[in-house]
């Protein structure tokens, strides 16, 4: 990221949505399956910029996902999530009596960036 929060070669600010999610370790797979579906669905829509879902290392980590990904503003992010398609597939989703997904979800912007600080010359 550049000094500014923007991914590099990405015009102007971007927003950062993050989706934590808490699920049972027995339904991880399953989950990170049908979100595959939904990132590659959002991944064509206009002012996409990048996606990842994180995976917790240890099974006793409160929230086991993580999803953040970076729009080129708020009103592509809006317009994509209000796809009628996308609508539907969350809502299965969270439907999924068996799944049981408490998720908590936010567009974020950068307060705070620190980079590796350069090594030092020889």
């Amino acid at each position: 990221m550049t000094t500014d929060s923007r991914p590099v070669n990405v015009p102007g600010p971007v927003v950062t949505f993050i989706n934590i999610f808490e699920i049972s370790a027995e339904h991880l797979d399953a989950f990170i399956t049908q979100w595959e579906q939904r990132a590659a669905l959002m991944s064509n829509k206009s002012g996409f910029i990048d996606s990842r879902l994180h995976r917790a290392r240890s099974s006793q980590t409160r929230f086991q996902l993580v999803n953040v990904s970076h729009w080129e503003s708020r009103e592509a992010w809006e317009a994509a999530t209000a796809d009628p398609e996308f609508a539907r597939r969350t809502r299965a989703a969270q439907d999924d009596s068996q799944m049981q997904i408490t998720s908590s979800r936010g567009l974020y912007e950068v307060a705070v960036e620190f980079s590796a600080a350069a090594a030092e010359p020889r």
